[in-house]
């Protein structure tokens, strides 16, 4: 072969070995990003563990680990959670509508504090259902009845039950001067308090981990239903804007509901800071928003999750343009 055929050759050779090492390069990049990308952490705060909120949040962020690729750490902790996503300690909190409103806007619990522009909404998730719950053989039916018998109050690490219990009181024309008050820094105390026999009645989430063992420990549960008269519901509004009353029926995982029972609800919502990247957020709702199967199958009571719901707007909280780009896709916003 002439030596004048050498050179092409050679330099072919060169330019195969040259876009292989281009290729190498190109799948050296892709997987050093999604590596980078799986590698990304967020933290959920939620209320202790056992707390409806906790277990619910946990089944967030096995959603968010299987399907949206986050290393996603559930923070149970004493409070709500706000002052660590505003600060960006973490990235979610899991709390409830009424709450986030009076945390954004400085009112409420957090009076004095001054508004909070930073607060997003990313999703609206599914009621919380709460109840006052006795011991099954009780002699309380009423919400009256709880006129001077040992109630739960203070929680100072944790302020919104308190205004949440204030709210069943008043429903039944009382207040919290009309009972005995036993100070509990948390719901995890009062339940403790009321499974040892210190206060008459507990306040709890229904589907809660701690109201079945305080089934289990007092020998069963009988929550008490609410009021509907129209008076009856101005009074507990006032106290707890954006509640309602929701019907419950029986159902195995919910001790103390023994008959179809009116019991006040309000919306659990996940809160972000404007600071948490639009990435994150749009890729969290929309596993949030396609996987529900996989909720329900960590916490039954996700089985109340409407996705075509998660728009459902919080007062004074704008939400995040991540979740916004996402429930746009989706078709959840149309203007």
């Amino acid at each position: 072969m002439p030596t004048s055929a050498l050179p092409p050759c050679g330099k072919n050779a060169r330019h195969r070995s040259l876009s292989r090492a281009l290729v190498a390069t190109a799948l050296l990049a892709v997987t050093v990003s999604v590596a980078n990308v799986q590698a990304q952490s967020v933290g959920i705060v939620t209320t202790p563990a056992g707390s409806f909120s906790n277990s619910a949040g946990s089944a967030i962020a096995k959603v968010l680990v299987d399907q949206a690729k986050l290393r996603a750490i559930v923070q149970a902790q004493a409070g709500t959670g706000f002052e660590e996503v505003e600060s960006g300690s973490a990235d979610f909190n899991v709390s409830n509508a009424f709450d986030a409103t009076f945390y954004a806007t400085g009112t409420g619990e957090y009076e004095g504090m001054g508004a909070k522009a930073t607060m997003r909404h990313v999703a609206t998730m599914l009621p919380y259902r709460v109840a006052m719950h006795v011991r099954a053989d009780s002699g309380i039916r009423t919400i009256q009845d709880l006129k001077g018998k040992r109630v739960s109050s203070g929680f100072n690490a944790q302020k919104t039950i308190a205004r949440i219990i204030e709210a069943h009181l008043a429903n039944g024309g009382l207040k919290y001067t009309d009972v005995l008050r036993v100070p509990a820094p948390n719901v995890t105390r009062a339940a403790e308090d009321f499974k040892s026999g210190k206060v008459d009645v507990l306040f709890f989430a229904l589907g809660s981990a701690a109201v079945k063992e305080a089934a289990a420990s007092v020998g069963g549960l009988r929550v008490i239903e609410v009021d509907t008269a129209p008076v009856a519901l101005a009074r507990t509004q006032a106290i707890l804007p954006g509640s309602y009353v929701i019907k419950v029926a029986p159902a195995p995982s919910l001790d103390g509901v023994l008959q179809p029972t009116n019991l006040i609800a309000f919306d659990m919502v996940m809160i972000a800071s404007a600071k948490v990247s639009d990435d994150i957020v749009y890729r969290s709702v929309k596993a949030l928003h396609d996987n529900k199967a996989e909720l329900v199958a960590t916490f039954p009571p996700f089985a109340l999750f409407q996705p075509e719901n998660m728009t459902r707007a919080v007062q004074s909280v704008p939400l995040h343009p991540g979740a916004e780009r996402f429930y746009r896709e989706a078709g959840l916003i149309k203007n």
